[in-house]
């Protein structure tokens, strides 16, 4: 019989420094690492239109699924598929000994955008809910169905959520700014 080989603790910057050199993004949870999995070409076109989609102005940038996110009170970092930061970018980062940035994660996003798949969609919808409302910046959690035209936008509103839905033919409002429904899917 084989012994189970025993978990690693792997510190945030030992973790920051491999994902800069990595060409496979990872999740970093209490200290254990986990391989992420690739999406398919129609989610990464529904990240692309759903990027082209979201507002942005001089105070409020978006950011890609090339970004890191950390979630301090779960001690967890992630990548969302798309994310947006107004004001000030908060961080957390790590130097070596010698000074040198390790890489940082944003802390602050107000809206994470996930973009659903059949092996994805029960995690982004539970789990990762459970993780990013953990953000006390998180305003909106939006998911983008791949297997209808429907998108869930899920706002905070003081200590609960409310959800909004709305599919083919409809507007659905995201961090204040209309977005039809049929715009992400063409």
């Amino acid at each position: 019989m084989t012994a189970a080989s025993p978990l690693n603790f792997i510190p945030f910057g030992e973790y920051l420094e491999g994902e800069s050199k990595s060409e496979v993004k990872h999740e970093w949870i209490n200290g254990l690492v986990y391989a992420m999995s690739r999406g398919t070409p129609e989610h990464g076109r529904l990240s692309a239109s759903i990027i082209r989609a979201l507002p942005q102005s001089e105070d409020c940038r978006v950011y890609s699924s090339d970004t890191l996110l950390y979630i301090e009170k779960a001690q967890h970092s992630t990548y969302a598929d798309a994310s947006i930061v107004c004001g000030a970018i908060l961080t957390r980062g790590a130097r070596d000994k010698n000074g040198k940035s390790l890489g940082e994660a944003i802390t602050n996003p107000c809206v994470v955008v996930e973009v659903l798949s059949k092996s994805t969609e029960q995690r982004d919808r539970n789990e990762r809910f459970v993780l990013f409302q953990q953000l006390d910046s998180l305003e909106e959690y939006v998911l983008v169905s791949q297997e209808e035209r429907r998108i869930e936008v899920r706002r905070r509103a003081g200590r609960s959520w409310t959800s909004e839905v709305r599919v083919t033919g409809e507007v659905i409002r995201i961090h204040g700014s209309e977005v039809a429904v049929d715009s992400i899917y063409a």
